[in-house]
């Protein structure tokens, strides 16, 4: 049979792309292959799925309705001169808006035009991978060849470089750009050969655009710099913007609002500096602009050199569990917390020893599939597939220095796009919170794992909440599940306060005069992890609290305690709070961090003998506001709303998961995103004596779902069964709301720590599976330090993010796809710490 023949045969196997269709031409959908990978990539003709030289056998075996496939190939050249030895000169460099890397306004550190791709296609044929090169097949079919010129239009999956992630604050428009005064002084600056107008120097000067005098700019920490005349001449005249000379370029300048104090943008700047004789776009860059002095002085000083130990040439390390992340433009929160997941033996039970499994039952569209996803990144990260030494340096290992040894790594660009879908938040190329993403990532895990063996409980605690009532002595206990212990960092307790008000008293003076303080004199507040601790275990006063003894507004204390110790414990360090000018800012601290940790002196012991409880079920008098029964923990929805979600939807999750913590509110919140209501204010019914308020609007559950004649909807039990629940736990959930589908779902989620403890009924025992995981793990309370993940930046919404690890009795620095020995591990700087309990 002719090549052209087989090919007609497969013409049913053929869809043709219409636009709008996710096509993963770049990357293997079950690995980190791409089409440059040493067998290629083979893109389905039918599904658009791209698999490897590796599993498109599998898929195919899986999926036999997809036997044809379009086969890429490319092979990476260096263009001659490129590099910086030839005469090749790049194009002008955009200006950067954005202390950032590898995102929009941010510095552009890309490949682009540095290498020629070439590039081989083929049509391949399943099952015995019979391949016919095209184009150069005659008369190949039409539907074919729509199909493969479709493929390769389109843009497939967004590629973004490998690059450092420093996200700084987007600058902000000037107030005074629309009005600014200028004066009609005659005066014209040439292009070029400028000088201060009151010393002699000829750099870092700065133009001020009311009255286009030159001045030199601030004087650094280390004497270099200028004089200080350009911030002189606004204290004596109070114009207030000028540009930075030698930055100026078709694109834009810097410019400076000295009344503002701040980097800000001019979008009048073309016309500002024309009035004194500049013309814009003849302009060329020859002086570095303030991003770029402020990443050089981050990077040889301060918090960014000593978390990268970037003063330090490393040792890289290559092989299983030493893989990188590439950066995929504010990716290195995600980047640092996978990697800190998977170094637990759970984790790696579940995603990566059943790999082969997971693949075995993955649906088609595998991209979507969660489980799936997560097992890609656990193979990519443990199997050493992905972690080579680059081949250039492998020919010249011992010539080169070993801080520019960086393997390729993995870019989990089909994992972020999943786990980001729907949230405000993550779905974003903003930089995060590694806190918050650890949380979504638990939330996301634990509720793709029900009814299987669910990896996060070797994570999972039980919180024991004491409240007792000040006036009547009566107290109430209470459990939630948790995967974190967030703590306070109580500044004010810090051990060197004197040297700190010193240090702030010098630094303000400084300010005053324009200077800025020499980063090597910055004075840290020094805490223990140990005062933070008790910070938290210390009794916090509830007032206007309902007492059900007093039946009548009072005061109580509350306390928490640990009820079970998990098997891993994520420590957080509360270092992100909000100014007193309402902006977010960082708390710079150093920590004394124990490598070994005793809890037990914490562990909840119940109700204790001679204790009397607060009666249950009262309600408060009439006329008393029915928010007052539960109350709302306001730590939840301060957590929920710090990850994007509007509060007063955080204050209805809370209040309708009955305060069962943050993983059983954000169940609700993903439930009810969508429900016209969603961000109004809580309002309650009342209800009889006994039973709960009921929810106004859709939040409250929307319509009762038909009933079959058993009384129970069956579509309702299908769909929740969908969710991840039981048969038996679907049918509990519906009667316990009354045959109310969406209350239903809420009423599961909230409940889910006690599912596998209430009573059951002969019907739900006999459709309820044994649970794969226990619900908690509990055991002693000592922990030995084994990972933290450190930030650099000034808040959550800018900055980059390293993980350190405890790997083979040695700590391990992950920094993106860079990862080598660390020699001075930065662990009294870092943001969360994971603990493994010492058997």
């Amino acid at each position: 049979m002719s090549a052209l023949e087989t090919l007609y045969g497969y013409l049913p196997c053929v869809k043709v792309p219409r636009g709008g269709e996710k096509i993963y031409k770049d990357e293997c959908i079950y690995c980190y292959d791409t089409p440059e990978s040493e067998g290629g990539l083979f893109v389905c003709l039918k599904s658009y799925m791209g698999l490897c030289h590796l599993h498109v056998q599998k898929f195919y075996e899986k999926f036999p309705e997809n036997p044809i496939y379009l086969h890429l190939k490319r092979t990476k050249l260096e263009i001659s001169g490129a590099a910086g030895g030839g005469e090749a000169e790049d194009p002008p460099a955009k200006k950067p808006t954005r202390l950032a890397i590898g995102v929009e306004g941010g510095f552009d550190v890309s490949e682009e035009g540095r290498y020629e791709i070439q590039e081989e296609i083929a049509i391949v044929v399943m099952p015995g991978y019979e391949s016919f090169p095209y184009p150069s097949i005659e008369d190949t079919p039409v539907q074919i060849q729509l199909a493969i010129e479709g493929i390769l239009k389109s843009s497939g999956a967004d590629k973004q470089s490998a690059v450092e992630a420093w996200d700084g604050e987007v600058r902000q428009v000037s107030k005074h750009a629309d009005k600014l005064e200028q004066l009609n002084n005659g005066v014209k600056v040439p292009p070029k050969g400028w000088k201060c107008s009151r010393c002699d120097l000829v750099e870092n000067l700065w133009m001020n655009l009311t009255d286009g005098s030159i001045s030199c700019g601030r004087r650094y920490f280390d004497g270099s710099g200028g004089n200080n005349h350009a911030v002189d001449h606004f204290r004596e005249t109070g114009f207030p913007l000028a540009v930075k000379l030698g930055t100026i370029t078709p694109t834009g300048a810097d410019v400076y609002s000295y009344d503002e104090d701040d980097m800000v943008e001019d979008p009048h700047l073309a016309r500002h500096l024309a009035h004194f004789g500049i013309n814009m776009m003849s302009m060329e860059k020859t002086d570095k602009t303030m991003t770029e002095l402020e990443i050089d002085i981050n990077q040889r000083v301060g918090e960014w050199a000593t978390i990268q130990e970037s003063d330090k040439q490393l040792k890289p390390m290559y092989g299983p569990g030493y893989t990188g992340m590439k950066n995929m433009g504010n990716s290195c929160y995600l980047n640092s917390v996978m990697q800190v997941i998977f170094t637990l033996p759970d984790f790696r039970k579940r995603y990566f020893e059943d790999y082969d499994l997971i693949l075995n039952r993955a649906p088609e569209e595998a991209p979507s599939d969660f489980t799936t996803q997560m097992a890609k990144v656990g193979y990519g990260l443990l199997s050493g597939t992905f972690s080579n030494p680059p081949e250039e340096e492998m020919a010249a290992a011992a010539a080169a220095p070993p801080a520019k040894k960086v393997q390729n790594g993995i870019t989990p660009r089909m994992f972020k796009t999943l786990i980001g879908k729907g949230h405000p938040e993550f779905s974003t190329n903003r930089q995060q919170d590694a806190q918050e993403f650890f949380l979504h990532l638990i939330n996301i895990i634990d509720r793709h794992s029900r009814g299987t063996f669910n990896p996060t409980v070797s994570l999972k605690y039980m919180a024991e909440e004491r409240i007792q009532c000040v006036q009547s002595g009566k107290v109430r206990y209470k459990q939630r599940s948790d995967y974190l212990l967030s703590l306070p960092v109580p500044v004010e307790l810090a051990d060197n306060r004197e040297e700190l008000v010193v240090y702030e008293t010098r630094k303000r003076e400084k300010e005053s005069k324009g200077e800025k303080m020499d980063p090597k004199e910055l004075v840290r507040a020094k805490l223990s992890l140990q005062t933070c601790l008790d910070s938290w275990a210390e009794p916090e006063s509830i007032q206007d609290f309902y007492s059900s003894a007093l039946q009548a507004r009072s005061v109580a204390n509350k306390s928490t305690r640990f009820a079970t110790f998990p098997n891993y414990l994520m420590v957080h360090l509360k270092k992100f709070t909000i100014g007193e000018d309402w902006v977010p800012k960082k708390l710079d601290v150093s920590m004394s961090i124990p490598d070994e940790l005793d809890l037990e002196h914490l562990r909840g012991k119940g109700i204790q003998q001679g204790e009397e409880e607060l009666p249950e079920g009262e309600e408060p008098p009439m006329g008393e506001p029915a928010e007052a029964e539960p109350e709302i923990d306001e730590e939840t929805v301060i957590q929920l709303s710090e990850m994007g979600f509007p509060t007063e939807a955080c204050r209805k999750a809370v209040y309708y998961t009955s305060n069962c913590g943050a993983e059983a509110a954000m169940d609700w919140i993903m439930q009810h995103m969508d429900d016209p209501d969603f961000a109004q204010p809580l309002q309650i019914q009342r209800a009889p004596a006994g039973q709960r308020p009921e929810p106004e609007g859709a939040a409250a559950g929307g319509p009762r779902a038909p009933e079959s004649s058993s009384g129970l909807s069956e579509e309702a039990l299908t769909i929740l069964e969908a969710m991840g629940f039981t048969r038996g736990q679907a049918i509990r959930g519906l009667k316990a709301t009354d045959n109310n589908l969406e209350r239903a779902a809420d009423w599961l989620f909230s409940h889910s720590d006690e599912l596998d403890t209430m009573p059951m009924d002969t019907a739900e025992q006999e459709s309820l599976p044994v649970q794969a995981t226990p619900q908690v793990q509990d055991g002693t309370g000592k922990y030995k330090l084994v990972a933290f993940i450190s930030h650099m930046g000034t808040s959550t919404m800018c900055g980059h993010y390293v993980c350190h690890i405890l790997k083979d009795g040695r700590l391990v620095i992950y920094n993106d796809e860079k990862v080598a020995v660390s020699e001075n591990p930065p662990k009294d700087l870092a943001y969360l710490y994971l603990y493994q309990r010492i058997q």
